[in-house]
């Protein structure tokens, strides 16, 4: 190939300076690679008297040549083992090939021996009556004879078409049940294809997650295919087609050639093609009968598997009954076969009512789309049908669905789920990723939600895997959006909606409401199993799903668990915050070790802690505090600016200043569980009494007019109530009509300043 080619000279380029034996290096490679004579360069060595240079120079050639062609080799050595494999996985198909076509040729020679024996005699009797009318009956010299003959020659051709065509009538008859029983043998071969596809899907679904966990550990192998799928029926009906029993199962298509080949014979071919084809015609509209006795549930199998035969059975007549059936004639049975299948679906897709029902007819209507797909017949307008009541069975199965969880939520007894061993651990709490540790833990084993958790959880993953088998194979490949958008209605529809019912029913307790609320922090975990799980069985990248994150769809109903837990914390506060009417507000000194009402609320607060700590998450435990503080704020002020206290000293506000630093130590001790920013944010629960407490025992009470100063220190305060409160504030040695004792009496700078802080709000109202 190489001497085919022009060679391309290569021209040294030497740089100025260059030493002469660096040249005449560059030349003799020059010279090699153009293939030029070497003549002069040996010459010129010999004259100069220094070969050893030539020689070296060659070496040097040499060498850079081998490694130049270790390079190449290199780099086509995997190219060469992968050709190698090629080559020996061609010689292994080209054996299995010749097998084949070896075992074909053996079934056809045995089948086709006792047709053409049979046609033979048939052949030869028909020959020896055509005989006999045209070279003997003129020259039979008896009358007798001759009248006998012009008798019985009509009388025999009559005999041998009855032959044939009760041979025929009595195939037409028995090709009904070849036919269902062909169209199962071939539906129940894809569906077993199906199923071999699901569990690859499976094993790669599988790899994948070892992918993310360490690649390392992935292993990689290549499965042989088992091809009896279709094959066991499509390579038959293709390519090993026979006219004997040993074809298909069941099919014996030797009669149906036997009266065709006689009635060519006879020069009735076309009256025997039109025979043909109505009956068949008759048998098709026959098949597409539904019966009105029978449900269709129960017999839309053998239905569909009666048309799925017939038309394999046309298939293969097609292809190797010579021009018995025209592809024009199959293509119009199979218009009116798929015109009629989709008005039944239509008519029983209408009536019924159970997702389940609509599921199971799809899939076998699917199965006998793939089936027909494979003997090239057109099914879009089936698919179309599937596709059109895609809507209704999300519905079914979406009001299933709701039943079914407002049962799993009314069987909840709020109680903290028990698993004792291994396997109620992993069915429970494994399969849907909700566990918090990748430790498992010691058995018997005290769950923190409740047993509604995975019972919804159970019914949720159902309406994933249901709404997918109902998508796929359905003609649409990217289905993703849809299921997650019937997903997102079961959750934030009817598991959402079940769950706020349920919360503002049936929650009597604390301990109720807060096992709800734990629940909730479990489910949030759950649903992001929950849309991973559909976009897996989609057969989506598990990042496009990530990427796409949304929020939490039962935020309504943990929002509600937690504000009605809340509220129950708020209403037990309540009971101990009426002991600040115990406070002495006109004190002569300040509490030292806090009023009663807030050593009672801490303790209170101590003792929830403790407990919730075991079954909240940590950031629900913190909103809930959060929350109850807030309020106990809220009460402190409040009790300020109610009417019941008329006035108070500084005393008394020293008293409460230390009420809510015993707060927010109680706060600040939380640290070790929340976190430093996790207290400190409860701290800033507390910020309004905190405040109102700083203003009423600062020196400059005036600075809280400075914007930039409110803006820092008192940006909890409403200067409305700040004017109310501050109203109240009376002097130590104020004392009802003490005003009267004294016109001389000087006003405290503190107070002159409070009152002028007052008077500035005022007006500024």
């Amino acid at each position: 190939m190489q001497t085919s080619k022009m060679r391309r000279k290569v021209v040294p380029a030497a740089a100025d300076g260059e030493s002469a034996d660096k040249l005449d290096q560059l030349l003799l490679s020059a010279a090699v690679c153009n293939g030029e004579d070497l003549g002069p360069f040996v010459r010129k060595a010999f004259t100069s008297g220094k070969p050893e240079t030539l020689l070296q120079h060659l070496r040097h050639f040499t060498r850079s040549k081998e490694s130049e062609i270790e390079e190449v080799c290199k780099a086509h050595y995997q190219d060469f083992i992968i050709a190698v494999d090629d080559l020996r996985s061609l010689l292994s198909d080209v054996d299995s090939l010749k097998s084949s076509l070896s075992t074909s040729n053996s079934q056809l020679q045995s089948v086709a021996g006792p047709l053409l024996s049979s046609l033979d005699s048939f052949v030869d009797a028909r020959n020896c009556v055509d005989s006999i009318e045209r070279d003997y009956l003129a020259k039979t010299p008896s009358s007798t004879i001759r009248s006998m003959l012009e008798k019985h020659i009509p009388a025999i051709r009559s005999h041998i078409e009855r032959r044939v065509n009760k041979e025929f009538g009595d195939w037409l008859v028995e090709i009904r049940i070849v036919s269902r029983n062909l169209g199962q043998l071939a539906i129940g071969q894809a569906s077993a294809a199906r199923q071999r596809e699901e569990e690859l899907r499976m094993k790669q679904r599988q790899a994948e997650e070892q992918s993310r966990l360490s690649l390392r550990d992935c292993v990689y192998a290549l499965e042989e295919e088992d091809d009896d799928g279709l094959g066991g029926i499509g390579d038959e009906g293709k390519d090993g087609y026979s006219n004997g029993g040993n074809g298909m199962i069941g099919l014996d298509l030797t009669p149906l050639y036997r009266a065709y080949h006689i009635h060519q014979t006879l020069g009735f071919e076309d009256r025997f093609k039109q025979y043909y084809f109505e009956n068949r015609k008759l048998q098709l509209t026959s098949d597409f009968q539904v019966s009105s006795m029978t449900p269709f549930l129960e017999s839309h199998q053998t239905f569909f598997a009666q048309i799925a035969g017939f038309f394999i059975v046309e298939d293969r007549i097609l292809r190797t009954g010579g021009r018995l059936i025209s592809k024009m004639e199959v293509e119009n049975l199979w218009d009116t076969a798929v015109s009629k299948m989709c008005s039944v679906l239509e008519d029983q897709f209408s009536r019924m009512q159970t997702a389940n029902h609509l599921l199971l007819i799809k899939d076998y209507v699917s199965l006998l789309g793939v089936t027909a797909r494979g003997y090239g017949y057109p099914i879009d307008a089936l698919l179309d049908v599937l596709s059109k009541h895609r809507d209704k069975y999300h519905e079914l199965l979406l009001s299933d669905c709701r039943k079914q969880i407002a049962e799993a939520l009314a069987a909840d007894k709020f109680e903290q789920m028990l698993m004792k061993k291994e396997y109620e651990y992993s069915m429970n709490v494994l399969s849907f990723q909700i566990q918090t540790s990748d430790i498992t833990p010691a058995f018997p084993y005290v769950a923190p939600f409740s047993s509604t958790v995975p019972d919804c959880c159970r019914i949720v993953r159902s309406f994933i895997e249901d709404s997918v088998s109902f998508m796929s194979y359905g003609g649409q490949l990217d289905f993703y959006d849809v299921v997650k958008k019937y997903l997102d209605r079961l959750l934030t529809e009817v598991l959402d909606g079940g769950l706020s019912k349920l919360i503002n029913t049936s929650i009597h307790g604390v301990s109720q409401a807060m096992q709800v609320a734990a629940n909730m922090a479990v489910l949030e975990r759950a649903c992001d199993f929950f849309f991973r799980h559909a976009a897996q069985l989609s057969g989506v990248p598990l990042r496009m799903v990530e990427r796409s994150r949304r929020q939490f769809p039962l935020n309504k109903a943990r929002d509600a668990a937690e504000e009605i837990l809340s509220g129950m914390l708020k209403q037990k506060v309540n009971g101990f915050m009426t002991l600040v009417e115990n406070v002495n507000w006109m004190a002569d000194e300040p509490v030292q070790s806090g009023n009663e009402y807030a050593n009672e609320v801490i303790i209170y607060l101590e003792t929830l802690v403790s407990t919730a700590m075991q079954i909240l998450p940590v950031q629900v435990l913190k909103r809930v505090l959060q929350e109850v503080l807030s309020h106990i704020s809220e009460m402190i002020v409040g009790a300020l600016l109610g009417e019941s206290v008329k006035r108070f000293n500084v005393n008394a506000i020293m008293g409460i200043d230390v009420d809510v630093r015993l707060l927010e130590s109680f706060a600040e001790n939380q640290a070790p569980l929340l976190s430093e920013t996790g207290a400190n944010q409860l701290k800033t629960a507390l910020a309004e009494a905190r405040q109102l407490c700083n203003l009423l025992l600062s020196n400059h009470p005036e600075n809280f007019l400075n914007p930039v100063i409110r803006e820092r220190s008192y940006n909890a305060l409403d200067y409305r109530k700040v004017v109310i409160i501050s109203e109240k504030l009376r002097d130590q040695s104020d004392r009802l009509f003490g005003t009267f004792g004294s016109r001389a009496y000087k006003q405290n700078p503190k107070k002159k300043s409070l009152d002028a802080l007052i008077k500035r709000l005022k007006d500024v109202n």
